[in-house]
């Protein structure tokens, strides 16, 4: 997949990075709702609004973009092209991918500067 077609849709709300003890005070019904368990944690982003009450830790101050569309499996280095322009251009991100698509999350200092890098290598950026 050529980088000139593969469009970014920006995502206009703060999120937050949390550790959870459970999910039984998550909002699973929330527009955006993101939940990870491993054998050493469960993890949660979710929007700032949406963050429950009972969090063991939390990191605030995130914003979001997702590649637009639905990404086949078959596909390959889409998320790497992206996160490596923003590796080069020292941006870092927290990255999450879903059955449909991949999102990148960036700290909101640097989330305006992650989409201008990324409209200068060729992605065409939707709001």
């Amino acid at each position: 997949m050529e980088i000139n077609t593969i469009e970014i849709k920006t995502i206009d709300y703060d999120f937050s990075i949390c550790k959870a003890a459970d999910y039984s005070s998550v909002n699973l019904n929330a527009q955006y709702c993101f939940i990870g368990k491993t054998d050493e944690e469960k993890s949660l982003v979710c929007m700032t609004a949406d963050v429950p009450y009972d969090v063991i830790k939390r990191d605030d101050g995130w914003r979001a973009f997702r590649i637009q569309g639905e990404l086949e499996f078959s596909l390959i280095g889409i998320l790497s092209g992206i996160t490596g322009i923003l590796a080069e251009n020292n941006i870092g991100i927290f990255a999450v991918s879903t059955f449909n698509t991949d999102y990148v999350f960036t700290k909101k200092e640097n989330y305006a500067r992650a989409l201008e890098v990324l409209r200068t290598a060729g992605y065409k950026i939707l709001a």
